[in-house]
């Protein structure tokens, strides 16, 4: 049976944050050093599948310190070996000579390779750690070991080395020395959740998602306080509003404190739908979703304290359905914002300005760029918000970490990815999609960039001066066809749909998730979610058909044909049957409605008349909507007509009911002369014996 369009994939742009924090764990900072080790310590690290000891090294707050102050690192042991870690010695050092760009930071990390030599600045004694332990060494450093360091960014290392001074575990890490910053930073968080079916999130899904521990929760408890401007999903409070007086209590509450909260805030696209991909298939309006009727229950909205209207003639009192405006406000949000996909071209520029009716505010990441001066950029009179990409993308990573030790490290490379772009009067970090943070590592992530300036609203970066600035966008057109490639899908089955009652029963959920699908993710996610999505598509399509049927034997001429009309639909269609015979000996009812049961195969008797006596003909099956439109795939039924069996049948049916009859009177003659011959018996003898008695 063919589900209510939810054989589709569950949320086509969801980015995997954890994974990248484990590439930059990997990429970033250097793990065991086995080929350096004594043989002494060289079981220290595990084989693979039994895991490794890990040195992280972390200074400053998130890496930053002040210039000629004193300076504490932690240095964390996490030993996921079955061999103890030997106790020693852990040196903090530093390089003197600053890392000139990004690109130095990225080697640095990389490989461990920068310009200059390292100077220990601190040591401190460290335990044994056993296997599968953790533990955590605070090395300070004077104000006088930095006191000759400029403001910049500078390779540390961390070493932990037994007692004969062999290395065991190395740590890279930076310093970021700066001043203190007032310039502003403004903190993008997309609170994002995407359904299993695709559709809109269920009651149970609702009520997991908003529970204490739930992912929605973790997100709002994350931004809690914060000045974090935040870009949510209007399907989300939909999706609880659609459950009326059904909602489950954790979700109503989610919800309110959702609105609640004094973060700035602006709706995405319902599914978090990319904009740009609509302008360059050449969508004259943003799509938007249909009504969600299909997902309301009228009784769910009901007032209970209204009454019917007296007698003689009570009326009813009907519930008010909420719009779809209703159910997908943002209340207390900003408008005119669209956070599409970075290859944006400035005529798409233009469109989204006819898309919203205003001048849009469009967020882009800063390699749209070809340079940037500021991070308010004005590009031939469009206003443009640039995201710090890179930084943006780490810290993005780290707000996925659920390794505290590993989050800090990742930190520390976006802040001081950050620190580079000093030239910047302000800066917009927008965390990736990601639906699955825990509070913890969002919060820590959100207030660490307070280090790099302040943290500050949305309003106050729209007030700001624009700076001209130039879009390097992709003239790529394979997202924009498979988007015309899925609406051509969506207006088959709008056709296809007006065998329902109510089509928006199925064309609800698809426009719905077709907007998921042109979800901000990635190439790859929207190619394989397109491909499932057409293969559901054909499906449903060819969910009603006639059924083929057997070959069929006419002995009369007058008689019903049995077909059968496959649903596999979960709702009654109405089709018409078109019957079409090959010849004219066999006269067919060319038309008959028929009502099909959801996920069943109804049996519908279609009246046929031989003019002939006998003859082998096709008749032709075919399913029709009430608008015209062909259902399925015709059918080819055989019909071997006997009609002159009829007469025979009827002559020998005659004739032995004449022998019967026939029978009948002989048995009749016979029986009543058998009486006869017994009675004038009896006679005869009543008569001899009255003569004898006489």
């Amino acid at each position: 049976m063919i589900s209510p369009r939810t054989g589709t994939r569950a949320r086509a742009h969801r980015i995997t944050c954890g994974a990248l924090a484990s590439a930059l764990a990997l990429g970033f900072f250097a793990g065991a050093d086995v080929s350096a080790a004594p043989p002494a310590v060289a079981d220290v690290t595990a084989p693979d599948d039994e895991g490794a000891a890990r040195l992280t090294l972390s200074a400053g707050r998130h890496g930053v310190v002040s210039p000629d102050s004193s300076m504490i690192a932690t240095v964390t042991i996490d030993n996921d070996s079955g061999e103890p870690v030997p106790a020693g010695q852990v040196t903090v050092e530093i390089n003197r000579t600053p890392l000139a760009d990004v690109d130095a930071l990225t080697t640095w990390l990389d490989t461990g390779d920068a310009a200059g030599t390292f100077t220990a600045i601190g040591s401190e004694e460290s335990d044994e750690v056993a296997g599968s332990g953790s533990a955590t060494t605070s090395v300070s450093a004077p104000a006088t070991a930095l006191d000759d360091v400029d403001p910049g960014v500078y390779p540390i290392r961390s070493r932990l080395s037994t007692e004969a001074g062999s290395a065991v575990l190395d740590a890279s890490s930076v310093l970021i020395v700066r001043a203190d910053s007032d310039r502003p930073v403004t903190v993008l968080v997309p609170i994002t959740a995407t359904p299993a079916d695709g559709g809109l999130l269920t009651a149970d899904e609702l009520a997991v998602l908003t529970a204490p521990d739930g992912a929605l929760t973790e997100q709002l408890d994350g931004v809690a306080g914060s000045s974090a401007v935040l870009a949510v999903d209007p399907l989300i409070p939909a999706a609880i509003r659609a459950l009326g007086t059904t909602a489950p209590e954790a979700a109503l509450s989610w919800l309110n404190r959702l609105e609640s909260l004094s973060n700035e805030r602006f709706a995405l696209q319902a599914g978090d739908a990319d904009a740009t991909v609509q302008a360059r298939a050449g969508l004259p309006r943003l799509l938007e979703p249909l009504p969600l009727t299909p997902f309301l229950t009228p009784a769910n909205f009901a007032d209970p304290t209204a009454t019917p209207t007296p007698s003689p003639a009570p009326t009813a009192v009907e519930p008010e359905i909420p719009s779809l405006e209703e159910l997908t406000e943002i209340r207390n949000s900003e408008t005119g914002i669209l956070w599409p996909l970075g290859d944006v071209q400035t005529a798409d520029l233009s469109v989204f300005d006819e898309y919203l009716g205003t001048d849009a505010t469009t967020i882009l990441p800063s390699t749209s760029f070809s340079a940037l001066g500021s991070s308010v950029v004005d590009v031939d009179g469009h206003r443009v918000l640039a995201v710090a990409a890179d930084a943006s993308a780490t810290l993005s990573a780290a707000a996925a970490s659920d390794d505290s030790a590993l989050r800090e490290q990742v930190i520390t490379t976006g802040i001081a990815q950050l620190a580079f772009a000093d030239a910047m009067p302000s800066l917009v970090i927008g965390l990736e999609r990601d639906e699955t943070r825990s509070a913890q590592a969002l919060r820590e992530t959100i207030t660490s960039v307070s280090t790099i300036g302040d943290l500050t609203p949305l309003s106050v970066l729209e007030e700001a001066d624009a700076v001209s600035g130039t879009l390097l966008g992709e003239t790529s057109e394979a997202r924009a066809d498979m988007l015309r490639t899925l609406l051509t899908g969506e207006e088959q089955l709008t056709e296809f749909s007006s065998i329902l009652d109510d089509p928006l029963a199925l064309l609800s959920p698809e426009r719905i998730e077709i907007m998921r699908l042109m979800g901000v993710g990635t190439a790859e996610e929207l190619a394989a979610g397109a491909a499932a999505h057409g293969t559901d598509t054909a499906a449903t399509l060819n969910a009603v058909s006639v059924q083929q049927p057997s070959p069929i034997q006419l002995f009369t001429s007058a008689a019903p044909l049995p077909v059968w009309v496959r649903n596999d639909l979960p709702w009654p269609v109405n089709v018409t049957l078109t019957s079409r015979p090959s010849d004219a000996r066999l006269d067919v009812r060319p038309h008959t409605e028929v009502e099909a049961q959801p996920a069943s195969n109804t049996r519908v008797k279609v009246p046929v008349e031989a003019r002939v006596g006998s003859g082998v003909l096709d008749v032709r099956f075919a399913l029709t909507s009430p608008t015209g439109v062909h259902i399925g795939t015709d059918q080819t039924a055989t019909v071997t007509v006997r009609a002159e069996w009829e007469g025979i049948g009827l002559g020998i049916l005659g004739g032995i009911i004449g022998l019967l009859l026939v029978l009948g009177i002989v048995r009749t003659v016979i029986r009543r002369r058998k009486e006869r011959a017994t009675d004038e018996a009896a006679t005869a003898s009543a008569d001899e014996d009255h003569s004898t008695g006489t």
